[in-house]
């Protein structure tokens, strides 16, 4: 109903624009309607003065778009118009998959720099490491880009070369990578001590929920889930309806989160399903200021019903529901419809979820120099110090696999999960739940 409204008045309203027809008499009676009518014969006369008088020569197509924009912007800061592009570039963040080199990047100290490869993707195939500073994107300097753009240049069809030009260890490298499909993985796993594991969720796709139960089943083999640390941190969220089966698996009964809006189709209630499994381990989620929208969701829906211990700092604060409508031109319109609220009737709007226990993030340098300092110093750190011969320590390292160490450093350097992981540690183990009680 709403894409075939609003693909059925855009012609229409197009039309007055150019034309700027006399408005009826019967229309000028109305205020509201006169009110609109006038204001778009301004706008009108506006576009005739531009493209008559403007310094040079300008489309008429780009300052409609750019018309769009403003008034999409005047609204809310999550309300815009997406291009065909843009629209496509959604499309693939939410489906899972997108075709380029497979690199994790972010902006550090002004340079584009490596996060991590994704395993087995070109960029990983062709060694490309984490750290690497990306200097050029098929000869042009990325100096002035922003992450978004920078990202754009990697992306591409599936098939095609794309040039990286790398910086490493004082010296640039170029990497010619064939462009491939690359998977998105919304949900990474990993086991910090026996029994107790870590899930983090960077944003909510369409098999996030599937992707997360799979982690929790393969977490389960070894021995029973004593303990999880669900991570929402830097999650900008994503799907609605996977957020709430997120959150469906560990409530037994009652809502998880309603929405409302301007028009009755937008109020909806999402409840728990009693008859499904629930995971009735103790549970931590870790939130920062990074966590937004449909993380905020789970969050504070496991916060109600008293379901998990929240950890870490106040979260983003975007309480609102975009609905994204596709246009003709394979453009979309994303527009703000509703307000959700938690399962205690709280608008998370601006004010964001507030942790039980607030754990500040601590730079990961200076809590390395901190630990630096406290560390004794022992026979071992001595120059020239005589080896074990019988090799225990040797054997220990050499039977301790990477997987272990990436843990360690990343225990090492990330003080809210070491928090979380204490805290997790001390909460008594429930009798496990088959089933959730009916309400």
């Amino acid at each position: 109903m709403r894409h075939s409204l609003l693909r059925f008045c855009l012609p229409a309203v197009f039309s007055v624009l150019v034309a700027a027809a006399p408005l009826p008499a019967q229309e000028q009676s109305r205020p509201h309607e006169a009110e609109l009518y006038g204001n778009l014969e301004v706008f009108a006369n506006i576009l005739d003065l531009l493209q008559k008088h403007y310094v040079d020569e300008i489309s008429s197509g780009n300052l409609l778009l750019g018309a769009v924009n403003g008034m999409l912007g005047s609204l809310d800061p999550h309300s815009s118009y997406l291009s065909p592009k843009e629209f496509k570039e959604l499309q693939e963040d939410t489906s899972g998959s997108f075709s380029g080199v497979g690199l994790e990047v972010t902006v550090r100290d002004g340079m584009l720099t490596v996060v991590a490869p994704i395993a087995g993707t070109p960029a990983d195939l062709q060694g490309i490491k984490a750290g690497d500073e990306i200097v050029k994107i098929n000869g042009e300097s990325v100096k002035d880009l922003s992450l978004k753009e920078a990202t754009g240049l990697m992306r591409g069809k599936t098939g095609e070369k794309v040039i990286l030009t790398v910086s490493r260890d004082g010296q640039n490298v170029d990497f010619t990578l064939v462009r491939a499909l690359i998977p998105q993985h919304s949900v990474s796993a990993a086991e910090l001590a026996p029994g107790f594991h870590h899930l983090r969720i960077s944003n909510f796709q369409n098999a996030t929920a599937a992707d997360f139960k799979k982690a929790l089943s393969g977490a389960a083999k070894k021995q029973p889930v004593k303990g999880l640390i669900l991570d929402l941190r830097n999650n900008p969220g994503g799907l609605l309806d996977q957020a709430v089966k997120i959150a469906d698996l560990f409530i037994s009964h009652g809502l998880i989160v309603s929405t409302k809006g301007r028009d009755s189709e937008h109020d909806m209630l999402f409840e728990a399903h009693p008859a499904t499994e629930k995971h009735a381990f103790p549970t931590v989620v870790l939130v920062n200021e990074g966590t937004a929208s449909a993380s905020e969701i789970v969050a504070g829906a496991l916060q109600d019903h008293k379901r998990a211990l929240i950890v870490g700092t106040k979260t983003f604060g975007k309480g609102s529901v975009q609905t994204v409508v596709p246009l003709p031109d394979g453009s979309g319109l994303r527009l703000t419809t509703a307000r959700y609220y938690t399962p205690s009737g709280s608008s998370i709007q601006e004010t964001g979820i507030s942790p039980d226990l607030v754990v500040p993030f601590e730079e990961p340098d200076e809590a390395k120099n901190m630990r630096g300092a406290e560390l004794p110093v022992r026979e071992k750190d001595l120059s020239r110090h005589l080896a074990n011969q019988t090799g225990p320590a040797k054997e220990k390292k050499a039977k301790r696999g990477k997987a272990q160490e990436e843990i360690e450093r990343r225990l090492a350097e990330d003080n809210q999960l070491r928090a979380a992981l204490f805290i997790l540690q001390q909460l008594p183990q429930p009798t496990p739940l088959s089933a959730a009680p009916q309400p």
